[in-house]
C-alpha cells in the first residue's frame, strides 16, 4: 500500500512540476512570438516584389486595369488604364514603406486613389482610402494577382 501512494506522489508531483514547467516555457514562447511577428511579416517571409495585375471597379467606367510593379528597393510604378474611356495611360512611380507589422505596402506619390495594399501570397490586396480592407460583395475585385515568370522551354 505504502508502494502505491509513494508512486501516486510522485506521478502527482511529476505532473505539477510538468506543468509549471510548461507555463515557463509558454511565457517564453508568447514573448518569442511577439518578438518573431516581425520576422513572419509579409515583408521578410514572401516574395513579394514583382508586377500585380488586376482590373479594379469602377464608378464611371467598365473598369480599371491597374499594375503594380514593385521592386527590391522599395521604389514601385503603377499603371492604371480606365476601360471604355479611351486609351490613356496613367503612371505614377516612387517609393514605397512598409507598415510597422510589415502586411501593407503604402505608395507615395498618389494623391487621388487608394495607395495601401495589404500583401499576400503572390497577391495584393487593394485597401480604401483609410487602409482597412474592402468587404462586401465586390471584395474579390480589389485583388490585383502577381505575373509569375514562366521558364522559357
Amino acid at each position: 500500500m505504502k508502494k502505491v501512494i509513494l508512486a501516486i506522489a510522485c506521478i502527482a508531483f511529476a505532473v505539477t512540476s510538468c506543468k509549471k514547467e510548461n507555463k515557463i516555457e509558454s511565457a517564453g514562447a508568447n514573448s518569442e512570438k511577439s518578438n518573431s511577428a516581425l520576422a513572419k511579416s509579409s515583408e521578410n517571409v514572401l516574395d513579394w516584389d514583382g508586377t500585380y495585375k488586376g482590373v479594379t471597379p469602377c464608378a464611371d467606367c467598365e473598369g480599371i486595369e491597374t499594375t503594380v510593379t514593385l521592386n527590391r528597393d522599395k521604389t514601385y510604378v503603377m499603371t492604371t488604364k480606365y476601360q471604355g474611356k479611351g486609351n490613356d495611360i496613367l503612371q505614377v512611380t516612387g517609393s514605397f514603406s512598409w507598415s510597422d507589422d510589415g502586411s501593407t505596402v503604402k505608395l507615395e506619390n498618389i494623391k487621388d486613389g487608394p495607395s495601401q495594399f495589404l500583401v499576400g501570397a503572390n497577391q495584393l490586396i487593394m485597401l480604401d482610402m483609410e487602409g482597412k480592407k474592402i468587404t462586401g460583395a465586390l471584395a474579390k475585385k480589389y485583388v490585383l494577382n502577381k505575373e509569375m515568370n514562366v521558364p522559357e522551354e
